[in-house]
């Protein structure tokens, strides 16, 4: 089962701001964020924050809308009326409780019936929609960190688990915060390109994003069957030998002591 995500992304503060801005638009908003491993949470060290921000939100301001199936347009339309009014209703719900569009946040029904311009949140808090529930659609809403145990610790604080990113100029750092999110795929310096492509590794979600793996051997064995052959050896599984229940109980524990000292499987 793969029941949703609402992914976040880290951006720790010696990450590459110029590539983490443009990776932060191919995470957030390609197929109009209506992926399964789309980034929905963007955190960001509070010495870089600022940067990020001016950087991503004009790479967001700078994208181009568009209908048609031809090269040219960076991002589609949403997949419906549903999808739509969800996106519409988490970013107008945030705006009224205190929240800043930094970019983005308005319906484009002049390109199209389901379109949704990228959009940018800044001051979102726990109690807008947007917060916790999955949006899937092209919304991010940004917050700022200033320790890696913080940034890991918000990163894990919701009930899904699907897909998550670090961004950093050092490898080993990078896979160590990874290895602390509690996401199926966790992506280092890219949104979920690199694991989403990696068709020998498992894919699925931790906690109530999902249960099981796809591809990979996890993935292989779902289609197969266990079964169990066991054969009793020595004495039976009841008292023997003459001996009563309550001798038979010493026996067997005395008998599995022995065995756990010795270490005998």
């Amino acid at each position: 089962l793969e029941l949703g995500g609402k992914n976040a992304m880290l951006v720790l503060a010696d990450a590459d701001v110029e590539k983490a801005a443009a990776g932060a638009v191919r995470a957030c908003f390609s197929s109009a964020g209506q992926l399964c491993i789309s980034i929905e949470r963007l955190y960001v060290h509070e010495s870089i924050a600022d940067a990020f921000l001016e950087r991503f939100a004009a790479r967001t301001k700078a994208m181009r809308l568009g209908t048609s199936l031809a090269y040219g347009a960076d991002m589609g339309s949403l997949v419906g009326e549903r999808q739509l009014e969800t996106v519409s209703r988490h970013v107008e719900e945030a705006v009224a409780k205190g929240a800043k569009v930094v970019a983005g946040g308005v319906a484009r029904p002049d390109v199209g019936p389901y379109f949704f311009e990228p959009t940018i949140l800044d001051g979102v808090t726990e109690p807008m929609s947007v917060c916790g529930e999955e949006t899937f659609g092209p919304v991010v809403s940004i917050y700022r960190f200033t320790t890696d145990d913080e940034a890991v610790d918000l990163a894990n604080s919701t009930p899904y688990g699907l897909n998550s990113s670090v961004w950093t100029k050092d490898g080993s750092r990078g896979r160590a915060v990874a290895a602390r999110l509690r996401t199926g795929t966790v992506n280092v310096n890219e949104g979920y390109a690199p694991a989403y492509g990696s068709v020998q590794s498992p894919m699925g979600g931790m906690k109530d994003s999902g249960l099981g793996r796809r591809h990979g051997s996890e993935g292989i064995l779902k289609y197969t069957e266990a079964q169990t052959v066991a054969q009793q050896r020595l004495l039976p599984m009841a008292p023997a030998l003459g001996m009563s229940d309550e001798k038979y109980a010493e026996f067997m524990s005395r008998s599995l002591r022995l065995m756990k000292a010795f270490r005998f499987r």
